[in-house]
């Protein structure tokens, strides 16, 4: 802290007749201008530092978070599959199947007949029931690139092969996340 020293503070410090004067106080006394040139110029250059360090931690956080982001959607993405295997699994028969679409013979909860179908449908994974349309399975910023469905028949069951690829919207870099599963119908083992 820089005190400025006027007349009468110094006058309070030294009354008159002890012997030593005003002048050779403020000889002996240290001058205080303030910052020299080289502090400031210091200064300038370590808040200049310090503001780069926290300006690259900020956009590395916001690269993971981002990152993250994106491996949460590709994530979410077996909760797809999981619900096309619980409807395979819980049918007794294939209605119909072809490379990107599958139809199959189901009972609901009551015990009465459904079709269940699975629909790939440009990008978006389409889930009929009954030939009611009730939804896309995908959220509109994941991308399916890739269904097919392959039946597997032998003597004492029938089973489908299903293979899916996703991909995020968000994801600059274009990754692609595969699923594979075989999965055997209801009395089929």
């Amino acid at each position: 802290m820089i005190k400025i020293l006027t007349t009468r503070t110094v006058l309070k410090k030294f009354p008159q007749g002890q012997g030593r004067s005003l002048r050779s106080f403020l000889k002996d006394r240290p001058l205080e201008y303030g910052y020299a040139i080289l502090e400031l110029l210091f200064y300038v250059v370590f808040f200049s530092i310090l503001s780069l360090v926290v300006i690259n931690a900020m956009i590395t956080m916001a690269r993971v978070f981002r990152e993250t982001a994106v491996y949460g959607e590709l994530g979410q993405n077996g909760v797809i599959v999981e619900r096309i295997v619980r409807e395979i699994r819980q049918s007794y028969d294939i209605n119909s199947i072809s490379a990107s679409d599958l139809v199959l013979n189901s009972t609901d909860a009551v015990g009465a007949n459904k079709t269940v179908r699975f629909l790939l449908s440009g990008t978006n994974l389409q889930f009929f029931e009954n030939a009611i349309f009730i939804g896309n399975l995908n959220t509109p910023n994941i991308i399916v690139t890739g269904l097919t469905f392959t039946q597997i028949t032998t003597v004492k069951s029938k089973a489908v092969k299903v293979a899916l690829s996703f991909r995020s919207s968000n994801d600059k870099l274009n990754r692609v996340q595969n699923f594979y599963d075989t999965i055997v119908l209801r009395g089929g083992y």
